[in-house]
């Protein structure tokens, strides 16, 4: 008999983990294709505007504080 293979939940596919990107990609595309887009953004912004603000604004300081600034690449107009 032949070495068992490993499990693909149990496999380290290091940086670039294409398993991991195909499913999110998979995902995101059922998301989309749902119709719950424009729901979800309307729900985000209620949120803002809401009692969870200033949770939410503590999580974007939180993500912010381990953030290496901005991709000078970016371009936000």
């Amino acid at each position: 008999m032949g070495a068992k293979q490993p499990d693909s939940a149990g496999v380290n596919e290091g940086e670039g983990n294409r398993t991991a990107a195909r499913e999110y990609n998979e995902r995101t595309r059922r998301f989309v294709e749902s119709g719950q887009v424009n729901e979800k953004a309307k729900e985000a912004e209620r949120a803002l505007d809401g009692p969870e603000k200033a949770d939410l604004e503590k999580a974007e300081k939180e993500g912010l504080r381990h953030s290496h600034g901005e991709d000078p690449e970016v371009s936000r107009k």
